[in-house]
């Protein structure tokens, strides 16, 4: 059964409806900054080999982007009238991904599943950016910025996966365990 996330006021020039669905875009996505969040925070920590230093370096910059646009997020959900849900369990109930499936591992393998993991956050970015556009522009402006930054890391991610030539070692995996395989076999 869908909970109804309709508040009991919003933000001017709304209608009290539309900010409920758009509580309810904006609640998956900051569901989804939340586990990027400690996704990276994971990869942070469990990354080793030859590229250790460069990969770690790379992530910490990203963590702190990534939970600032959450608290953004949180602070837009609460202007419009709803409530932020940044619980754990609030997460994993709601969320309608995998976890990460990647421990101690390769920089490259683990380079290989953010791809993947920044590929599913940005296309559903994309999906909220199309939802918030004919309810609410600053709602839209909001993630179409969060968009800007989130595929720069991804292109920070995949330079690290690209072949002179211009192939991606990621190209055609469909899993984090065969993007991280694909990934390790370039290094």
């Amino acid at each position: 059964m869908a909970q109804d996330l309709t508040p009991k006021y919003t933000v001017p020039g709304i209608e009290r409806e539309a900010a409920g669905r758009l509580i309810g875009v904006l609640r998956l996505r900051l569901h989804a900054l939340n586990d990027l969040h400690l996704t990276l925070k994971h990869v942070h920590w469990n990354v080793v080999g030859p590229h250790f230093i460069a990969v770690h370096e790379m992530i910490d910059p990203q963590v702190d982007q990534v939970r600032d646009m959450a608290d953004d997020l949180a602070e837009r959900i609460a202007a419009l009238g709803g409530v932020a849900q940044g619980t754990p369990g609030s997460l994993v109930a709601e969320r309608t991904w995998d976890d990460y499936s990647i421990g101690r591992a390769d920089a490259i393998a683990h380079l290989g599943a953010l791809d993947l993991v920044y590929t599913g956050v940005i296309e559903a970015v994309r999906a909220a950016i199309k939802e918030a556009g004919d309810i609410d522009t600053a709602t839209e402006d909001l993630l179409i910025g969060q968009l800007r930054d989130l595929e720069q890391f991804q292109w920070f991610v995949r330079a690290h996966l690209e072949s002179s030539g211009g192939s991606l070692a990621t190209g055609q995996a469909h899993t984090e365990e065969e993007a991280a395989t694909r990934g390790a076999e370039l290094a």
